[in-house]
């Protein structure tokens, strides 16, 4: 299994309406970062709108970044009915710069109850799902036999202009999902584990990859939680306030266990132990109120970037 050598910058973004797809897009560019990407969920504790809408809208203001979702809940939602809307995503963006993130999510059971998907057949139907997906993008006709997905004979065209699909990276920490990306995935992209667990996860992935035999270039990315401040435990106090706000939970010991906070050698010195890891494109979440993040996000850039370790 190879890794790329150079390390990637994106961030969540969410994209209200038009202007602040915009705005973002122009941000991100002004500022040198690789990629834009959005959550994804149905029903979630705070509002959230539509991810594959908020890229689609976002991909109309910039020919350069990558955009991505990190993660798309896949087991909610027909995966012929997915595969279209991105495809088209890919086509509207001229190929190669969708990254199509997936993963099971669970977090929310009701979530699942209200799309009338058994919460505890959420893994089965991801496995069952990506492969449907893939072939979907193959541009021939093909047939899909699974426990929860079928088709016969089918063309999806147009085909996307990426050669085979979008990368499809997948996400979760048990067992079976670090199976799941070593046997069907093109990436791996975590959240919430710390550098010593990302390493793990990626050792694991890679003797699993071996045992597929498979032989290619994997890509790994990870969403940080980041918060720049003078000193640590203000940092750790507006993650806290933030993250238990959107999680509906004391989000005070994961935001202190999962996320790089305090002050940029602090953000510097937590990036570095993940690049060391295998983490190769960093996907910042960054966390306090919304009316910091232009702020956060420069002070990232001009403060963060020229402390760490690693190529870039």
């Amino acid at each position: 299994m190879k890794l790329l050598e150079k390390a990637q910058f994106g961030f969540i973004g969410g994209f209200p309406s038009p202007n602040e797809a915009k705005a973002t897009a122009e941000l991100a560019e002004r500022l040198n970062f690789d990629s834009l990407w959005v959550g994804d969920h149905v029903a979630f504790p705070v509002p959230i709108l539509d991810s594959l809408m908020q890229l689609a809208l976002v991909s109309a203001f910039t020919d350069k970044l990558i955009i991505g979702t990190c993660v798309f809940l896949l087991p909610l939602r027909n995966p012929t009915v997915v595969a279209k809307q991105v495809a088209t995503l890919d086509r509207m963006t001229g190929g190669n710069r969708v990254i199509f993130g997936v993963g099971i999510g669970g977090e929310f059971p009701n979530e699942y109850a209200a799309c009338g998907v058994d919460v505890r057949e959420r893994g089965a139907r991801l496995s069952a799902g990506i492969p449907a997906l893939k072939a979907l993008w193959k541009d021939e006709e093909v047939s899909y036999d699974s426990e929860f997905y079928q088709f016969d004979k089918v063309r999806m065209l147009p085909a996307p202009p990426t050669n085979g699909g979008p990368p499809i990276w997948c996400g979760g920490r048990a067992e079976a999902a670090l199976i799941r990306a070593a046997q069907m995935a093109d990436g791996y992209v975590s959240y919430a584990v710390n550098a010593a667990m990302f390493s793990d996860s990626l050792n694991q992935i890679e003797r699993e990859f071996e045992r597929a035999g498979r032989d290619q270039t994997f890509d790994t990315g990870h969403l940080l939680f980041i918060r720049i401040d003078n000193d640590f435990e203000t940092a750790h106090e507006a993650a806290t306030k933030h993250l238990s706000q959107r999680y509906a939970m004391d989000f005070s010991r994961p935001a202190k266990k999962y996320s790089a906070l305090g002050t940029p050698a602090d953000i510097a010195e937590v990036m570095s132990g993940y690049y060391e890891a295998g983490v190769r494109h960093f996907i910042l979440d960054l966390v306090g109120p919304m009316a910091d993040r232009n702020s956060q996000l420069e002070r990232f850039v001009s403060e963060v970037k020229p402390l760490l370790s690693f190529p870039t």
